[in-house]
């Protein structure tokens, strides 16, 4: 290698030596309508001239838009994800009820394992530290998105600031601002998220055509074994969210690719003590008390999802780092290309080609990886992550401890919530009737885990709205946004339930042929449905929790409700009272309800403009703080 100059030691790795352009050359129409909206949102909040009516309804619309544009491709990809898996566990069930039974443990029970643990850095690239300043003026990174959802935002909190205006004169408003940014969030975030469960959900459909067997193995392995993958990775990953998200937001660009690599690096090297619980599931299920024929299935299935640990290790980052410069939309039509992929390979794999279980959890795995590679691809190629992409750099191997550390307590929270019904489903393995508990269990909490999709799209758009607004200074507009964002997320859960009881007699169809297994699901429906209704809640207000940095806080209220209430509760009715599979999600439904109110409680009582206060506080720390550029 030639030397270096003494001026190129100060560049960062791969960066581009030419100065950027004005940033105004490359802002587009969306964010543009995204900052807009942000300002109007705030405007119509703080006018005191109108009524409080007059402020509400405007101020809700700016707030779903601007929800819609977080949302909606997010939900999108994650339901693709979720999908991609749903249809493995379906095409073990038609296999055979073993055959989805130990599908399911592999999916809920190991599978989960790995995908929380990669998820643990998302919130990392959010908030616990903003990178450095940017070695040169900010350019290329505000798309006409941003810097409309930037008005949008200042929007709304000028109308909830109005004092000029009745309550009702600045509600209207600020309702209408609202629903503009939150639909502009969360409808691609939902689409994403269905999409990857319906790949999920559909794997299992895949199974279960196979038999009991082998939609019992599903089951097992995804309930049991993948679940618990899952909830690590998501947990690690989400550590990157809140870095991410304020880096972005304090216009030091160059970090995020750092930041996006250094996660990826912490979820490999993770991912491979997680391999190792794949590798040795068989004998980790029956040391659990399952039946040595569902767990040398379910061990089958897993071991084909080996790779899927390695695409959550990047498929996780590079999310985050996407949807903190509001860029949503290319990975829903990724995640849509993708599922059709699945659908079509799993059906040739499984029943064409006879590969049976491992050829569905092959096909899943290979799912992923194409997610992971198209949105690589995208990032390198397009202009949008110029900026935010420098390309590979040694710098990302700096930090590492600190930034595992800062990761941990968004782990412990998003882990604890993860692996809580995937618990479920193991005890229902302990069951007199561990087949039949399991496969009704399973074909419920795969719905539930569909439904909750959507969810978890306005849970990322709610961390992203909370944390915008306050580290623009605008407590109005975060508050609001918390309220309207929680009613629409409830409101369709409130549907999602509703369609369950009305089909909760042939739903179980799609996934098994037997009428037992029928029966089981539609006595277990009301349960679900009830589930379903929590669900619309307290994911949501966990992305609010993400927002503002209070993890760590929600983790000791999940360890308490979760663990010290919900789960002896379940156990107790189920085995105590045998009330068996309806015990046990029963009393696990309690701790779920106590979790919800107390994190409604909390949210409602805080004091937002303190909040905001504490933001600039860290900024401020932050900006003190100077990270080594290293060079090649």
């Amino acid at each position: 290698m030639g030397s270096l100059h003494d001026q190129d030691l100060q560049k960062p790795l791969l960066q581009s030596e030419e100065t950027p352009p004005p940033l105004t050359l490359l802002l587009d129409q969306s964010s543009d309508n995204h900052k807009e909206m942000s300002d109007e949102l705030e405007k119509v909040l703080s006018s005191i001239d109108l009524p409080f009516f007059q402020r509400v309804w405007p101020a809700i619309w700016i707030e779903l838009k601007l929800l819609w544009q977080l949302a909606a491709p997010a939900v999108f990809v994650y339901m693709v994800n979720y999908v991609m898996s749903m249809f493995t566990q379906i095409f073990s069930g038609h296999l055979g009820n073993l055959e989805l039974a130990a599908a399911s443990l592999g999916n809920s029970g190991i599978q989960s394992f790995a995908y929380g643990l990669m998820d643990l850095q998302k919130p990392l690239l959010q908030s616990e530290e903003t990178p450095p300043p940017p070695q040169s003026p900010p350019t290329l990174l505000s798309d006409q998105s941003s810097d409309n959802h930037k008005e949008v935002s200042d929007e709304l909190e000028t109308v909830l600031s109005n004092t000029d205006l009745s309550f009702c004169q600045r509600v209207r408003p600020a309702i209408w601002i609202e629903l503009k940014l939150m639909l502009q969030l969360a409808a691609p975030a939902v689409f994403v998220y269905m999409v990857n469960y319906v790949m999920s959900m559909s794997t299992q459909i895949f199974s279960g055509h196979l038999g009991n067997l082998e939609l019992a193995a599903t089951s097992l392995g995804n309930s049991g074994i993948q679940s618990f993958a899952y909830g690590l990775m998501l947990g690690m990953g989400s550590a990157v969210e809140t870095l991410c998200g304020q880096a972005y937001g304090a216009k030091k660009y160059p970090m995020l690719g750092i930041y996006l690599q250094r996660s990826t690096i912490l979820l490999t090297a993770t991912g491979l003590l997680v391999a190792l619980i794949y590798a040795f599931s068989k004998p980790i299920l029956r040391l659990l008390g399952q039946s040595t024929e569902i767990s040398s299935m379910a061990a089958i299935f897993v071991y084909g999802l080996i790779p899927q640990i390695f695409a959550y290790a990047v498929n996780f980052p590079i999310q985050k780092f996407l949807q903190a410069q509001s860029i949503v939309n290319p990975s829903a039509y990724i995640a849509a290309a993708t599922l059709v992929i699945h659908l079509v390979l799993s059906w040739v794999v499984v029943f064409k080609l006879g590969l049976g279980l491992l050829g569905a959890a092959l096909m899943l795995s290979f799912s992923w990886w194409v997610i992971v590679i198209a949105q690589f691809v995208y990032i390198v190629l397009s202009e949008k992550c110029k900026y935010t992409w420098a390309g590979f750099s040694v710098q990302a191997f700096s930090g590492l401890p600190g930034f595992f550390k800062l990761s941990v307590a968004s782990a412990v929270m998003l882990c604890l919530e993860t692996w809580y019904y995937q618990i479920m489903v193991l005890i229902a393995g302990l069951l007199e009737n561990p087949e039949m508990a399991l496969d009704s269990l399973s074909i419920c909490m795969t719905i539930s885990g569909f439904v909750i999709m959507i969810s978890f799209g306005f849970n990322a758009a709610a961390s992203v709205r909370v944390s915008n607004e306050l580290g623009a200074g605008h407590p109005k507009s975060a508050a609001f946004s918390v309220v309207v964002v929680n009613i629409v997320s409830f409101i369709t859960s409130a549907v999602s339930a509703t369609l369950v009881m009305v089909f909760r007699n042939v739903i179980s169809y799609a996934f098994t042929e037997g009428e037992a297994v029928a029966n089981a699901v539609s006595d277990l429906c009301p349960l679900l449905a009830i589930t379903l209704l929590l669900n619309g809640i307290q994911p949501v207000l966990s992305g609010v929790a993400v927002g503002c940095g209070w993890q760590a806080f929600v983790a000791y209220v999940n360890v308490g409700c979760y663990y010290m209430i919900g789960v002896p509760l379940g156990v107790l009715l189920g085995f105590y009272f045998k009330l068996e599979a309806k015990g046990i999600w029963t009393g696990m439904i309690g701790g779920t309800v106590m979790q919800t109110f107390i994190l409604i409680w909390v949210t409602f009582r805080t004091n937002w403009t303190k909040e905001v206060e504490e933001a600039m506080k860290r900024l401020d720390k932050w900006d003190d703080k100077k990270e080594p550029v290293l060079v090649n």
